[in-house]
């Protein structure tokens, strides 16, 4: 039998997750929300894989909440996602992917890129990605994880913050208000090199934006989870004591 994965959170990511897991013969142990992990770490103390696949919010007090044995195998899918945020968790050498597909309730995850992956359990991920159908790629270096996240992060606070006030698709945000997606991009940037403490390559991380849209440009700008993400991107915002003027016009719109 080929080692078990744990899954933590089987909402519409964790589940697609366990369906390719399962798909590529691993037995999958899930965890739902409340349920005691010590006990299942005590059972299964060393899985080929622990999925984090929580949502944004729930991220750190799960992450807290870990069994100090599972920290070695501890994978992450979680958008909004740097190395800070588990290294806090003293979570040192992760899997970590950044997704690019999605999943609707009642329908199949449909992909718009290529999913990278990066750490010790990266070929795992790709094998259970790919045996579902959704493509994926193991990356090799902390590097490029980095601009892969940066990315994600990117495309997603870019897109759903503009579309609070545009609405539509990601395509119509970018042909019929690029100078507003631009402007809020470069504030998102502006947070992601607080985040990171470092600089990043805005030119290539511009073109990585515009390849996503232009992947899937019907793609809707605004979920549901858009105003908490200019919550939080604000509070980044204040925590690092930037300006983002068009971020806090857009809140000033948003929440009145």
């Amino acid at each position: 039998m080929r080692p078990p994965v744990v899954i933590i959170g089987l909402g519409q990511l964790g589940r697609v997750f366990a369906g390719g897991f399962l798909r590529a013969g691993h037995p999958v142990y899930p965890v739902n929300r409340g349920e005691d992990m010590g006990r299942l770490a005590r059972d299964l103390p060393h899985p080929a894989l622990v999925v984090v696949a929580v949502a944004e919010a729930d991220f750190h007090p799960v992450a807290t909440a870990l069994p100090a044995v599972w920290k070695d195998h501890v994978a992450l899918v979680q958008n909004e996602l740097l190395p800070r945020d588990w290294q806090a968790h003293a979570i040192s050498n992760p899997t970590v992917a950044a997704v690019w597909f999605e999943k609707k309730p009642g329908t199949d995850a449909k992909p718009l890129l290529s999913t990278p992956v990066h750490g010790p359990g990266a070929a795992l991920m790709v094998s259970a990605l790919t045996a579902i159908g959704l493509p994926a790629r193991a990356v090799g270096s902390e590097a490029e994880r980095d601009y892969e996240l940066v990315r994600k992060n990117l495309y997603i606070l870019t897109t759903n913050i503009a579309g609070l006030l545009t609405g539509g698709t990601v395509g119509e945000l970018w042909k019929q208000h690029r100078p507003l997606a631009e402007e809020v991009a470069q504030e998102v940037l502006d947070i992601q090199d607080a985040l990171t403490g470092a600089c990043q390559d805005r030119s290539a991380l511009l073109r990585g934006l515009e390849e996503a849209i232009e992947a899937d440009p019907q793609h809707a700008c605004r979920g549901r989870s858009a105003p908490e993400r200019l919550r939080r991107a604000l509070a980044h915002a204040d925590d690092a004591g930037l300006a983002v003027p068009k971020l806090r016009e857009i809140a000033a719109a948003t929440f009145v």
